[in-house]
């Protein structure tokens, strides 16, 4: 099994989910601590035989040369969250879990390529993520772990479950429905409901 983690989903997860805590220096370790504690649970319950840890490089990606608005309302990542980043990749490294990231890319077209790869290679693949663009990687050998869920798997009856199309119409979906986390439009008086109406109608 190849167990690929979104790590930023990760590491925000840590960040709210503890109070804010600081060593003696004033440096924050919240975000480090949950997410190595997270990170040990995760390795002690499925002891993967592959994994990896991917994140987001800073920079414009290709999304942002075809869109130059993309993800144009993000706020900036929290000052005392960025601080603790170097930190969380010690951490991995100190537990041998390679991290991976390309220059241009994010974490997803690094985790869908791996993803392809390693089903290409009949392995079980694993994405942990609460990311709901991923659900369309999922197929007979790719699932998403959802940590947000109670680590809830994600297998194709799931994704049709939670959002009304099967994993390879996700792209569609969210094409017509837009996307406000990444300021992504969508079609002029489509929601959520509409989209996935209109999918099931016509494919």
């Amino acid at each position: 099994r190849l167990f690929l983690i979104d790590s930023m989903s990760y590491i925000f997860r840590a960040y709210h989910a503890l109070p804010r805590l600081t060593n003696r220096s004033g440096l924050s370790t919240a975000a480090v601590y949950g997410f190595h504690n997270i990170l040990r649970k995760m390795l002690a319950t499925y002891n993967p035989e592959y994994v990896a840890a991917v994140f987001d490089l800073e920079g414009p990606t290709f999304r942002h040369v075809s869109f130059a608005d993309y993800k144009a309302n993000r706020e900036e990542m929290p000052s005392d969250l960025a601080e603790q980043l170097p930190y969380i990749r010690r951490v991995l490294e100190a537990v041998k879990i390679p991290v991976l990231a390309r220059q241009g890319f994010e974490a997803d077209d690094v985790i869908g390529t791996l993803a392809r790869q390693g089903a290409a290679r009949n392995l079980e693949v694993l994405i942990i993520s609460s990311d709901k663009d991923m659900l369309q990687l999922v197929g007979e050998h790719v699932f998403v772990i959802n940590p947000m869920k109670d680590d809830l798997v994600c297998d194709r009856q799931k994704v049709v479950e939670l959002m009304g199309v099967g994993p390879e119409q996700v792209p569609d979906l969210m094409a017509l429905q837009g996307d406000a986390i990444d300021n992504i439009p969508g079609a002029p008086g489509i929601g959520e409901k509409g989209a996935r109406e209109l999918i099931q109608k016509y494919g």
